[in-house]
């Protein structure tokens, strides 16, 4: 007996020394060695070195940095010495898990707090940081316009119709940037639309942010830079109520698994003579690939959540799941046994079941998906140089930009992405498309298009990052915030919207309470996290314009033109009233049969079982 117990007494004592000598902050905090911790900690802090802050980084075995290991073990005051040593609080582990994410699933308010108001102060931060450094990388490379036309498409009738399109054009002069935008935000209920320019001015080693709202003539200007710790907290610490939300809610984690991925193109033709396909964006041949083995998981905790809220999670009815089958979803799993250390930390030891601080309640679903890609191989902007440095710029406070980011980063075909069709959610995809480069389709205030010896280019006049005189100049402070709703609630409310207007009103309301537990005013946070903050704005965008209007009959239609025209007697002005007015019936016909054929789709849901 005691001789097959010494073997593993050896393999625990062996991985033990190993984490002790490759892992030292990891090994401490596994212990709760604090008071070592912290000596460990200031150590390296007194090293002024680049490892320093490496081993503050340093991955485990099992994905997880200091930091993630400490809030995934419940551990405030190891969580608490690593932050204040200036640990990154916006980090993911292999499961795809932010370390917000594994706080909340610790159920331990302070927990969150200390992590929630960390995480953006070091997003503020990292903002001031990652401006200049972008604008500096931009001085060099030659100037340009363009615009980026994002279309958001869904192959569910009601929510494609609802999705919008917004076109951000964009200028660069030197470290300057300016991007136009339409599409504002969701605030109180109602989409925000309106007409703003942000303004980007490079300086040596800082940057300053311009907001021009064209509507209100006004200019909220900010200096991007970095604010004391102490400020920063104060001013980002969450509210109770936000963290007790975010307690009662099921955390949902949303990833795009590429590491499948391929790039095949796309053929065209009939059998017999199929052949490459390219098509013509933009006025630039471009050749069309398909991305294939894409897959959306969607994965969703409740492990922090007390009996009483998961009984309501799993008595809601969620309508646009229940439109949704072709999705592949796994059972709830609760692991079952805890991690050892020597587990832990030999990488050849499978622990998948297993808990290291407590069971974990977990469901997945994963659905496969495709995207679709335009590349350009003469295309005359660098994407690397000109476009990427944009992007990123975006990315910082743009969910899309970064899923977008994601996507031009991979491993892509050669040549200049004209067109990318990349998934956001299981539902929903963004269409990108460059057009009117250097403003040769269509003429741009302050862009001189120039042509040398067939060579397009163009100047971008100063007069493009000046807001007009006219307008109030004010502080950041007093810039207007627009709110943010999760994904799924304005999905729900887009669907409730429909209802509204095909039903009488006690079933509208039966309806709805059978699709969910919460009414729409709800807290924001009880499914989602909010960091994918552009499609928010882009799923809802609709709801103040597609408002019900009834249709107009045939038989109604001369007396509408004739009061409209009664004091114009043109009769090609009459002709062109009764051609829209036909073509308006015709569009609301259309919406009708999508809004009652969804609606059916819905009331089958409820049947089900």
């Amino acid at each position: 007996m005691s001789s097959d117990i010494q073997p593993e007494l050896g393999s625990s004592q062996r991985w033990e020394a190993r984490a002790r000598v490759d892992f030292p902050l990891h090994y401490l905090i596994w212990l709760r060695e604090h008071k070592l911790l912290e000596e460990k900690l200031n150590v390296i802090g007194s090293n002024q070195l680049p490892t320093s802050q490496n081993q503050l980084e340093k991955i485990d075995p099992r994905g997880h940095t200091p930091l993630m290991l400490a809030i995934t073990l419940g551990d405030i005051e190891s969580t608490r010495l690593l932050i204040n040593r200036g640990a990154n609080v916006n980090v993911k582990n292999d499961e795809g898990w932010t370390a917000l994410q594994e706080a909340i699933a610790t159920g331990d308010p302070e927990m969150v707090k200390l992590v929630m108001e960390h995480r953006d102060y070091q997003r503020h931060s990292d903002r001031a940081t990652d401006v200049s450094k972008l604008l500096k990388l931009l001085e060099e490379s030659p100037d340009f316009y363009v615009e980026m036309k994002w279309e958001f498409i869904s192959w569910v009738p009601l929510i494609s119709r609802m999705c919008p399109s917004d076109t951000y054009k964009i200028f660069k002069q030197g470290s300057n940037v300016r991007i136009d935008t339409t599409l504002l935000g969701f605030d109180q209920g109602n989409w925000e639309r309106g007409n703003l320019s942000y303004i980007f001015l490079g300086q040596s080693k800082s940057a300053t942010f311009l907001e021009v709202d064209h509507e209100a003539h006004r200019v909220y200007v900010e200096e991007i830079q970095m604010i004391p710790l102490d400020q920063g907290i104060e001013v980002m610490r969450p509210s109770d109520d936000t963290i007790a939300s975010r307690l009662s809610a099921p955390i949902v984690s949303f990833d795009i698994d590429t590491k499948k991925i391929s790039f095949e193109r796309n053929k065209s033709g009939i059998w017999g003579w199929r052949q490459d396909k390219s098509e013509i964006i933009n006025d630039y041949n471009c050749k069309v690939f398909n991305a294939s083995n894409v897959e959306f998981v969607t994965k969703s905790r409740t492990e922090h959540m007390n009996e009483i809220e998961k009984a309501k999670l799993n008595n809601a009815k969620n309508p646009i799941q229940s439109i949704l089958g072709s999705s592949e979803e796994t059972c709830p799993v609760k692991s079952e046994l805890e991690v050892t250390m020597a587990e832990y930390f030999d990488e050849l030891v499978d622990i998948k079941g297993k808990y290291i601080r407590k069971p974990i309640e977990q469901t997945t679903k994963v659905t496969k998906i495709k995207a679709n890609l335009w590349l350009c191989e003469d295309y005359p902007l660098s994407l690397k140089e000109q476009i990427m440095p944009i992007v990123d710029l975006m990315a910082i406070t743009s969910s899309h930009f970064a899923k977008l980011k994601d996507f031009i980063e991979m491993q892509l075909p050669s040549g200049f992405p004209v067109k990318i069709e990349i998934p956001l959610y299981h539902i929903s995809n963004a269409q990108i498309t460059f057009g009117n480069l250097f403003g040769t389709d269509k003429a741009v205030e302050g862009v001189q298009t120039l042509d040398s010896n067939g060579k397009m280019f163009c100047v971008v006049e100063d007069s493009v990052f000046l807001p007009p005189r006219s307008y109030v100049v004010l502080g950041a402070e007093q810039r207007r915030q627009i709110g943010m709703d999760n994904d799924e609630e304005l999905l729900q409310f887009a669907v409730r919207q429909s209802l509204l207007e095909t039903g009488a009103e006690e079933d509208q309301v039966d309806i709805w309470e059978a699709l969910q537990v919460q009414r729409p005013n709800t807290p924001n946070d009880l499914y989602f996290d909010p960091a994918d903050e552009e499609l928010q704005r882009a799923i809802h965008a609709s709801l103040t314009e597609c408002t019900f209007v009834p249709a107009v009959s045939q038989s109604d239609a001369p007396d509408l033109v004739d009061n409209a025209t009664a004091d114009d007697a043109d009769a090609d002005l009459k002709a062109v009233l009764r051609l829209s007015i036909e073509e308006k019936r015709q569009a609301e016909l259309q919406v009708r049969m999508e809004e009652e054929m969804l609606e059916k789709i819905l009331q089958l849901s409820l049947t089900e079982k």
